[in-house]
């Protein structure tokens, strides 16, 4: 169920209106039904970011996608056959992933940058602690290029966990003078675990920081961004979408990280 419900997330992304002749072929959402749904999409995830409690288990997070279909009157196997059309038309993809990006961002500019709360603390594993909207984008013309996240639970997260910061992108090309930058850091009293990480290439990309197991950790803190050296003048834009967090127990991670992978697609 997790990973079905990360597919939803993964593809609010996908769609806008654009307003030249549809490039689908029948029984495919078109463009602007597409646009409709998917924004629907992404603010029933935000909902639930900021929901913990009301959206605690996947029955709750599940009626709420489902109320989405309903009122653009779809079934999910036409929304699940639409994605996969969309993924395999990149080019159609990368045009109305941008005019929602837009859409969204002016939705958001509209509300102020706000961070959700941080979940509520259970021992429960394999938690996403991610509080931000979960796609990001890096381009010429941005006042910052990135994203900085501060998570301060309700109460202090078990000690020695282990967060791992999933995401997909797509854009980069040898020419860029730089590359994207991770950081990450767990406070654990008088004691700050750190990592750096820098994005290299296309495709799923985690970063993985493992705090000391005698310490609870009472906060997580750091950034995404690309550091600005790129000429403004020229053009790039680099993608990024399925972003999340997810938080292990003490010595829960000896998974295979191509699961975790295999759950962000």
């Amino acid at each position: 169920m997790r990973s079905k419900l990360r597919r939803y997330g993964v593809v609010l992304l996908t769609a806008a209106l654009v307003v030249s002749c549809s490039k689908v072929p029948d029984g495919i959402l078109s463009e602007k039904e597409m646009k409709a749904v998917l924004i629907d999409m992404q603010l029933a995830e935000a909902m639930i970011s900021t929901d913990y409690k009301k959206y605690i288990d996947d029955a709750e997070k599940e009626a709420l996608y489902q109320s989405v279909f309903r009122k653009h009157n779809i079934e999910q196997a036409v929304y699940d056959s639409s994605l996969v059309w969309y993924g395999s038309n990149l080019d159609v993809y990368m045009q109305v992933y941008d005019l929602v990006l837009a859409e969204l961002n002016e939705r958001q500019k509209a509300l102020g940058d706000v961070q959700a709360s941080a979940a509520p603390v259970s021992k429960q594993d394999s938690v996403d602690i991610w509080p931000r909207l979960t796609y990001l984008t890096f381009e010429p013309k941005a006042v910052f290029n990135g994203i900085t996240v501060d998570i301060k639970p309700e109460t202090n997260y078990p000690s020695g966990s282990t967060f791992v910061l999933g995401m997909r992108v797509w854009g980069l090309n040898d020419a860029m003078k730089s590359r994207p930058e991770i950081r990450l850091s767990a406070n654990q009293g008088d004691t700050v675990i750190t990592v750096n990480d820098k994005i290299l290439q296309d495709g799923y990309h985690e970063t993985i920081l493992r705090t000391l197991p005698t310490k609870q950790v009472k906060s997580v803190y750091g950034f995404i961004r690309l550091d600005g050296k790129e000429d403004s003048t020229s053009y790039f834009k680099i993608y990024v979408d399925s972003l999340n967090l997810m938080r292990y127990n003490y010595g829960r991670l000896s998974v295979d990280t191509d699961s975790l992978k295999t759950a962000a697609k």
